[in-house]
């Protein structure tokens, strides 16, 4: 065993001991609000924010803000004022939170795991974002009606899931450690059945399942103005459908940008919106 799972399995030992005790239940309490309680100051673009970052992956999120994707928040600073931006899989929120803070955007998130939901919830309240920023816990997709959404991590702040689906952001098999059923539904379908006004900007980062979100968005899509979305190249199926949905909406490839792990945002927007 590791040093940090001979840690782990020390604090879990503690933590069970704590719980044995009316005493030790109020410690382990405190430890935990307190743990919540920490939180990141970023200043961006002359913003500044607050990211609540209670374990090492929100706190990695928060430090590397300006630095990770650089190209998005550069994309997002575009966004006229009170335009509608869809962020779909907006895992803790940071960048619907600078597209808020930034341009006044009109931000709906999109986030289904129940992990991630707690943070983005505490992360839009602590910037004050509540009129600018609503949440929607449901999963995207081509499809209507309930299916399972597959997590690789259970951690606050986790990414590469999928809904619908047993593939990873390459195609290849998801190595899934939890899993639950929740309710999925197309682009279309969100704007018809939840209300929700029709987007001018666009953010898609769900590590694998980009072209089955946008085979169910053909109405949403018709205003677009410009698409913000990771792709793998190499992951041939996802990269052409993708491509394929996003020029029949009228819009064009402007440019690739910087992603990691082998996945590059690509730019799509009416040509001269660059």
């Amino acid at each position: 065993m590791s040093f940090r799972g001979i840690i782990k399995q020390c604090i879990r030992g503690v933590a069970r001991g704590l719980a044995m005790t009316f005493a030790g239940r109020q410690v382990y309490e405190q430890l935990l609000e307190a743990g919540m309680g920490i939180n990141v100051l970023v200043r961006h673009g002359g913003v500044d924010m607050v990211f609540a970052s209670p374990n090492t992956l929100t706190q990695y999120r928060s430090t590397s803000f300006s630095s990770k994707e650089p190209d998005t928040l550069t994309w997002l600073e575009t966004i006229p004022e009170d335009a509608v931006l869809w962020d779909i899989g907006a895992n803790v929120g940071l960048y619907s939170i600078y597209a808020a803070r930034k341009v006044n955007a009109c931000v709906f998130a999109f986030e289904p795991s129940v992990f991630n939901l707690e943070i983005l919830a505490r992360n839009i309240f602590l910037n004050g974002m509540q009129g600018r920023i609503t949440i929607v816990p449901v999963a995207l997709s081509d499809l209507l009606g309930p299916s399972f959404f597959r997590m690789s991590s259970t951690a606050w702040g986790g990414a590469l899931s999928t809904f619908c689906q047993d593939f990873d952001q390459h195609g290849g098999k998801l190595n899934s450690i939890f899993e639950y059923q929740t309710m999925g539904m197309t682009m279309d379908e969100a704007m018809r059945l939840l209300n929700i006004p029709a987007p001018r900007f666009i953010k898609i980062d769900v590590d694998g399942i980009e072209h089955f979100i946008l085979r169910g968005g053909a109405e949403a899509l018709i205003g677009v103005e410009s698409v913000m979305v990771e792709i793998d190249d190499g992951f041939t199926e996802q990269a052409e459908e993708t491509a394929r949905h996003l020029r029949n909406a009228g819009l064009t490839l402007l440019r690739k940008c910087g992603g990691d792990a082998g996945r590059q945002y690509n730019q799509w927007g009416v040509r001269g919106s660059a």
